[in-house]
């Protein structure tokens, strides 16, 4: 059976990064969109990820950002992985020049699949909850019953996960990785290691 990923996103500092890995995590999100309260610039994303032991995916997540801009601070900050999370469609996505995955925000009504067959180039979808005007980071759950069986070997499950309701997530949908970002942190940006580390060994026990 898959193990499923675990991605920490919202990473603002060095120490909560290290904590990350070291109980497990197998991705890093920064975030470089400037609204968000997890911002982090990509002069302080680049020191980080350059302290990270090997075998880390970092990942660079982008709201409707410029592609120029969205080159630069990749080349800057050694991204291994584009997360888009605003409106753009697959050919402005492929003009990065990474590989890449793209957010899906769920409302009911949505034919995901048919939504995931709109971006062929990517590498994964990431579902997350709907809410007007706010990309991303909403802490809300949306309804899991919505994600077709078939592709939960693509998707990355985010929206609302905490410590409590990860291991009911990963056992209900089986995605091929969870995101997480406020349902880990002390404070937006600061995460609390004790919860992070409960959160991974939570993702990893449901899927085995």
């Amino acid at each position: 059976m898959m193990v499923t990923r675990v991605k920490i996103c919202g990473i603002t500092n060095i120490e909560d990064a290290l904590a990350a890995v070291a109980t497990g995590a197998d991705a890093l999100g920064f975030v470089f969109y400037a609204p968000s309260k997890r911002y982090v610039s990509p002069e302080l994303a680049a020191d980080i990820v350059r302290q990270l032991p090997p075998f880390v995916t970092t990942v660079g997540l982008f709201v409707n950002a410029e592609i120029a801009e969205v080159r630069q601070i990749a080349d800057q900050v050694s991204l291994d992985l584009i997360q888009f999370h605003g409106d753009e469609d697959n050919a402005q996505c492929m003009m990065a020049g990474r590989p890449f995955i793209k957010a899906l925000r769920v409302k009911p009504g949505l034919d995901i699949r048919q939504a995931m067959t709109a971006f062929p180039d990517a590498r994964g979808i990431l579902l997350d909850a709907y809410r007007p005007g706010v990309p991303g980071g909403t802490g809300e759950v949306f309804d899991w019953d919505l994600i077709p069986a078939d592709a939960a070997a693509e998707i990355t499950l985010a929206g609302g996960l905490t410590l409590e309701n990860v291991a009911q997530a990963v056992q209900q949908v089986r995605p091929f990785a969870v995101d997480v970002s406020g349902g880990v942190e002390a404070s937006p940006g600061i995460k609390d290691h004790a919860r992070l580390s409960a959160f991974i060994r939570a993702a990893r026990m449901a899927s085995c």
